[in-house]
């Protein structure tokens, strides 16, 4: 898959216009709004290009949020510093477009959004995601991705988890 596609920064040279994934509203954030975010240091956006086509094949939205440790099960609060709250990354937006979907595309820009989180200069405990509907939340799950407790739609994965799995493929 790395030899298909390139993934990088968004940057004001890509073709955004065309980009369609079958979702009007990840479509239309992605061709309207995402340079804005950029600009605005809201959310960091990468992209996925087709080595073939040099078209975007994917793109995914990174940016800081929290997690209270309220909202954590015992278990894994029991191994963290008694904080009120734990630094994660939030996993905004992530869409494939059509001619690539069903290739795992969608796996390798969340791997590749788990190791840039793991990578930072900054502490980052977790990845959370909002699952947009039902089959988001199955594909998240499927990436070993747990609801908070209480939630129907925001999963989250502790970075650690991501890398010891994403180090034994």
């Amino acid at each position: 898959m790395a030899e298909t596609y390139r993934i990088e920064p968004l940057a004001d040279e890509h073709d955004r216009s065309r980009f369609a994934s079958g979702s009007a509203a990840l479509d239309r954030y992605f061709q309207t709004q995402a340079s804005q975010d950029l600009k605005r240091r809201i959310a960091t956006c990468f992209v996925a290009i087709s080595r073939e086509t040099d078209e975007i094949a994917g793109f995914y939205t990174l940016t800081a949020t929290s997690i209270a440790l309220a909202d954590l099960s015992p278990a894994i609060v029991k191994k963290l510093p008694r904080y009120p709250v734990v630094p994660a990354a939030l996993l905004g937006r992530l869409a494939v477009a059509q001619g690539h979907q069903g290739l795992g595309l969608g796996g390798v820009l969340l791997a590749d959004a788990l190791k840039r989180s793991a990578r930072s200069e900054l502490g980052v405990f977790a990845m959370v995601v909002d699952a947009k509907d039902e089959p988001a939340r199955r594909f998240y799950e499927h990436f070993v991705f747990t609801l908070l407790p209480g939630e129907s739609r925001r999963l989250f994965l502790p970075i650690s988890e991501a890398l010891r799995r994403l180090a034994s493929r």
